[in-house]
């Protein structure tokens, strides 16, 4: 059976309560910079896309240094990184730079998120042991998705940009207070060795995760547009789809711990094609609503399964290093992804994005045949375990 939540130590939950205030401010923020470079700043449609997009292309490149960052500095150390670059980015909304000010935020906000995600989940796994890789990383999901679901509506009550960037100054503050009471047990290497900055054995489960990406840009950029003439009935899909996520990686976040991650793997992305292709025939509000929580129900164990095979066949000096690659390749399917949904839709429709997408599965089916064909995993029992257990 996996471990309830009441069997992780509180420690563990401020960790996840730091996670959720990080992302519940760039959640506050993000549906309203758009508008707020368009309509304030006085940005044309094009500078709308290039502010809004840095944000990607900084996250990217700060994988290859937030991994490292926590393996040799220690978890807290990225964590904390990630927090303090988050609250700079509120900061720099607020001052009167104009679009190099949003400029400035996104790419404060781009390596915030790239150090506070890596740094969360390589601690997480060290709180919760690697054992429970899979259910750990689901509630660091948890989450994400819990705050950048609940910021855009905490940013409309507020009403203003500037009030929203606010907020994202204050809970990011807020986290990295709380995160400082919390004692980190994770001793960095003290000579640690000289390591490939990108390892060859993690290509394989990065595009494994990868392709399984390719949905999420369809999702958010095109299915409110796909379903408006279809009974209009996107926000209530997606909304259908976000949940979904948010309670599965909670309450069913450990089932690739309890069996082989392989069927979760796998399982998940047929259900996410069965939702994509639901999606793309243009269903009524009904079959919508269903598509979008069977979409988001299958999208649920994918990372978790790779993550944690990967994460188990790692030595634990290196686990942020590996978070930060996958989610490295995480950043560049979407981006690449987002120009390609966007050029598909233009010339074939909204509906060939979807299909688009639910080809990408079956890429990411054959990649995941050759990651979970690869070594088993490997023991992890410690040294001092393994010489107590020879003891008479």
């Amino acid at each position: 059976m996996g471990s309830s939540p009441r069997e992780f130590s509180p420690l563990f939950w401020s960790l996840i309560a730091s996670t959720f205030l990080g992302f519940l401010g760039i959640g506050t923020v993000l549906p309203q910079i758009g508008p707020h470079v368009r309509l304030d700043l006085g940005g044309s449609d094009q500078t709308v896309g290039f502010v809004i997009g840095v944000f990607s292309f900084v996250a990217l490149g700060s994988r290859f240094f937030s991994g490292p960052l926590a393996d040799n500095r220690g978890r807290k150390i990225a964590f904390l990184a990630g927090l303090a670059s988050c609250a700079l980015a509120g900061g720099a909304y607020m001052l009167p730079l104009g679009i190099p000010g949003a400029y400035l935020g996104r790419t404060l906000q781009g390596f915030g998120e790239a150090c506070l995600y890596t740094g969360a989940a390589a601690w997480a796994v060290e709180l919760g042991g690697v054992e429970r890789s899979s259910q750990a990383l689901g509630y660091v999901s948890t989450g994400i998705w819990g705050g950048i679901s609940a910021g855009p509506m905490v940013g409309h009550w507020l009403g203003t940009f500037e009030r929203a960037a606010a907020m994202q100054l204050v809970t990011a503050v807020i986290a990295f207070i709380l995160l400082t009471r919390v004692p980190e047990s994770y001793t960095p290497h003290p000579h640690p060795k000289q390591r490939d900055w990108f390892p060859v054995a993690l290509i394989k489960p990065g595009l494994a995760v990868g392709f399984v990406n390719v949905h999420y840009p369809v999702i958010t950029g095109f299915l409110i547009l796909h379903l408006a003439s279809h009974g209009d009935s996107g926000k209530l899909a997606f909304s259908a789809y976000a949940g979904l996520i948010l309670v599965s990686r909670f309450f069913l976040g450990s089932l690739p711990d309890r069996i082989h991650p392989r069927i979760t793997f796998h399982g998940g992305i047929a259900l996410m094609a069965v939702g994509l292709l639901i999606l793309a025939a243009g269903p009524s509000p009904l079959l919508a609503v269903a598509g979008g929580a069977i979409l988001g129900f299958g999208f649920s164990f994918p990372w978790s399964s790779i993550a944690s095979k990967v994460l188990k066949q790692t030595p634990a000096q290196e686990h942020g290093t590996a978070v930060g690659i996958l989610s490295a390749f995480y950043d560049l399917f979407v981006g690449g992804s987002s120009f390609a949904a966007g050029a598909v839709s233009t010339h074939f429709g909204y509906a060939a994005a979807f299909y688009m997408a639910a080809a990408s599965l079956g890429l990411a089916a054959v990649m995941g045949l050759i990651v979970f064909r690869d070594a088993p995993e490997v023991s992890t029992v410690t040294a001092d375990e393994y010489v107590e257990a020879l003891e008479p």
